[in-house]
């Protein structure tokens, strides 16, 4: 069901392909039932590669995001913050608060704060610093402050230090599969290129680009069913028993307490296209303490 004005999806990554890989099926689908969606990368990616570095990869990465946002039509803006020297600064803390503020997001999706990678670490710490404070007027003062705390949601990972990933509501992405497919493929500097080399299978990468997509696609669809195994219970929930265990393909989000509340009724108006997706949300607000 429509809401009555689009609703406004903002992805901040640390990386330009960061969004599009966590939440690129979401992203899809908010697009798909006519909802607006702006992906971020804090870094402008120049240090993500083995043999390009620098302006020269950031304008490649930069002509890459966009034509990945261009497969759903959203859009993708690229700080000029160098890869890998992301910092949790006052001056970082109040650009993501005019960014947050200029685009007025229903919800916010971002890293978790316990992550590999530092620009990972500090983009979640700089959208959590930021929550709250875009209601602030003397804070970074120049864009109108939100009337409202928009809600935040945390991107899926794996780790378990110091405590696991803990979904709120999954979604069933495979209507987009190919969709995140192309974003992804778009990416070529990464998933063709630098990835590849990073884990040492560069040998493996195709060279025809059909070969090469499929290849990909491979990855995509082993890693997207991992994720709705894994998340079998929230998509029962979500989906009911019958469809969730159907599902093949998900992706999932879990609420951060310093936005406005992820609640069952907040999760119903943000992911309008899950059948009941504040469903598994409402079990545990019943559970006893």
């Amino acid at each position: 069901m429509m809401s009555e004005r689009p609703l406004r999806l903002l992805i901040i990554g640390a990386h330009p392909d960061d969004a599009d890989y966590a939440a690129g099926g979401t992203a899809a689908l908010y697009r798909d039932h006519g909802h607006v969606v702006h992906m971020v990368s804090l870094t402008n990616g120049d240090a993500g590669h083995h043999e390009r570095t620098g302006p020269d990869l950031a304008r490649r990465r930069l002509a890459e995001a966009n034509a990945a946002a261009a497969v759903i039509g959203a859009t993708y803006e690229i700080f000029p913050i160098h890869d890998g020297e992301l910092l949790p600064t006052l001056e970082n803390r109040a650009a993501v608060i005019r960014l947050i503020r200029r685009f007025e997001p229903d919800l916010i999706l971002t890293h978790r704060p316990n992550d590999y990678h530092p620009d990972h670490r500090y983009t979640s710490q700089l959208v959590q610093d930021a929550a709250y404070m875009v209601t602030v007027p003397a804070v970074a003062p120049g864009v109108k402050h939100l009337a409202k705390n928009p809600v935040i949601a945390y991107l899926p990972d794996t780790f378990v230090r110091p405590y696991p990933f803990t979904p709120s509501v999954a979604v069933d992405v495979g209507a987009v599969l190919d969709k995140i497919v192309h974003m992804l493929c778009c990416h070529q500097s990464q998933f063709f290129e630098w990835l590849p080399y990073n884990v040492g299978i560069l040998h493996e990468v195709p060279q025809d680009a059909s070969d090469r997509r499929l290849w990909l696609e491979q990855q995509v669809r082993d890693r997207l069913r991992q994720q709705a195994d894994r998340f079998r219970h929230v998509l029962s929930a979500c989906y009911g028993p019958d469809r969730g265990r159907r599902v093949e393909y998900a992706e999932a989000f879990e609420g951060c307490e310093y936005g406005s509340p992820l609640d069952a009724v907040a999760a119903r108006r943000l992911f309008p296209f899950v059948p009941d997706a504040g469903a598994f949300l409402a079990q545990r607000e019943h559970e006893p303490a």
